[in-house]
């Protein structure tokens, strides 16, 4: 959600989270999938206080539901765990704070065309047990095609071996708002860089979690992951390249 402060406002908070304010009184707040509602407080200099709660519209979540599948049982194993900890970590570094970038203030572009295999939101039920909601767009393309910028930012991870997400690039647009691109086949920048809205950063792989080429796009504001749809108009989809028969089917 974007939006501006009133007139005078000192300090700007989401249900006691700070909100960092531009000049103007512009700001970026972000809802998870299972948000209901807000509360956004703003503290005036003269020292009075405007709130308004903010009602999250309920939306209609694709779930699936497979009753006589089961999910393997047991945990990840240790060797597992004893890699995931510090990727997780690197990912939570790269991704806290928040920037002076303005990138968030664009209007966003597609980084990517191809077909929508994939929606932020969705979930599969396997014999009863919920797995974790889908937090990204997947939009399936050939290897080998162009992952752009869908906004101003700087480089904050380009890593070229992550075991869930491959190789990854993460790209700060400011104000707590990162966009994150998976399962590339390559990266074509470098921490730090900063990258011009339709500059291209990476090419669509599979590398990582993946059964097939594809892009993952995930959209956080700090560490709630929003919806990368809501900023580019999805479902609505660019016209796609064309796409070999063996390359349309991904995880």
């Amino acid at each position: 959600m974007f939006g501006t402060a009133p007139p005078g406002t000192a300090r700007l908070t989401l249900d006691d989270r700070p909100v960092r304010l531009a000049g103007d009184g512009r700001f970026v707040i972000g809802f998870g999938r299972d948000a209901v509602a807000g509360e956004v407080r703003a503290e005036l200099n003269d020292g009075r206080e405007v709130v308004r709660t903010i009602a999250v519209r309920p939306r209609a979540w694709n779930i699936e539901s497979i009753p006589g599948l089961r999910r393997p049982s047991g945990g990840p194993s240790p060797e597992y765990e004893a890699i995931r900890a510090p990727e997780l970590a690197r990912i939570a570094a790269a991704r806290a704070g928040s920037t002076n970038e303005t990138g968030w203030t664009q209007a966003f572009a597609w980084p990517a065309k191809g077909r929508i295999s994939g929606v932020y939101g969705s979930q599969r039920i396997l014999g009863g047990v919920p797995g974790s909601p889908h937090a990204g767009l997947d939009i399936a393309a050939p290897s080998g095609s162009p992952v752009l910028s869908p906004a101003d930012g700087v480089v904050r991870l380009a890593n070229d071996r992550m075991s869930l997400e491959g190789n990854l690039v993460m790209v700060d647009h400011g104000f707590g708002l990162t966009s994150s691109f998976l399962h590339l086949s390559r990266n074509d920048v470098v921490v730090g860089e900063r990258v011009t809205r339709g500059q291209q950063i990476g090419a669509i792989g599979t590398t990582g979690r993946s059964t097939g080429p594809h892009l993952h796009w995930a959209l956080s504001w700090g560490d709630v992951k929003v919806d990368p749809g809501l900023l580019v108009g999805a479902p609505t989809a660019p016209e796609p390249w064309d796409m070999p028969a063996s390359e349309r089917v991904h995880g």
